[in-house]
């Protein structure tokens, strides 16, 4: 992942979800969301994704307008098309039916020029999974704090 970079992350997908698989797939944009996208404006709070017919789509995908663009930008909110295999998606469609999994994507970025989203299938988290999260993430802090005092 040297020559990758990473435009958005969804930092809350880690803390509602338990994430059980990951995919990397690829977006379908318009060209001002491309330029948008290389200024590094976008956001993936919210967002989710959605198996419609034989397709998966993107929803609540805040790609915010070109900063050069004219009045031929794009809708912020667009529902966008994400491209995977008919195998990944006739698996991912067997999943989220049978066993309450969504579709949560994780980061957008760019690999070899072109934009890619990585999409996690993953399992929502109750209120007390979160919390258990959450004090394994204090406690871990914690074991580094004392490990960076004693080695002073």
């Amino acid at each position: 992942m040297a020559n990758d970079s990473v435009v958005a992350t969804n930092s809350k997908a880690f803390h509602d979800y338990h994430i059980e698989e990951k995919y990397e797939v690829g977006i379908v944009l318009i060209g001002t969301e491309v330029k948008a996208l290389r200024e590094g404006r976008a956001n993936l709070r919210d967002s989710y994704a959605s198996i419609q017919g034989n397709e998966v789509f993107l929803y609540h995908c805040h790609i915010s307008p070109y900063s050069h663009g004219n009045i031929a930008n794009h809708d912020p909110l667009r529902v966008r098309k994400l491209l995977l295999n008919r195998n990944e998606i006739n698996k991912l469609i067997g999943k989220t039916q049978q066993r309450g999994f969504t579709l949560v994507p994780l980061k957008i970025y760019f690999k070899k020029g072109l934009a890619k989203v990585e999409l996690a299938l993953a399992l929502g988290k109750q209120a007390a999974d979160k919390r258990e999260t959450l004090r394994r993430k204090i406690a871990q802090r914690e074991i580094q704090k004392a490990f960076k005092q004693r080695q002073r």
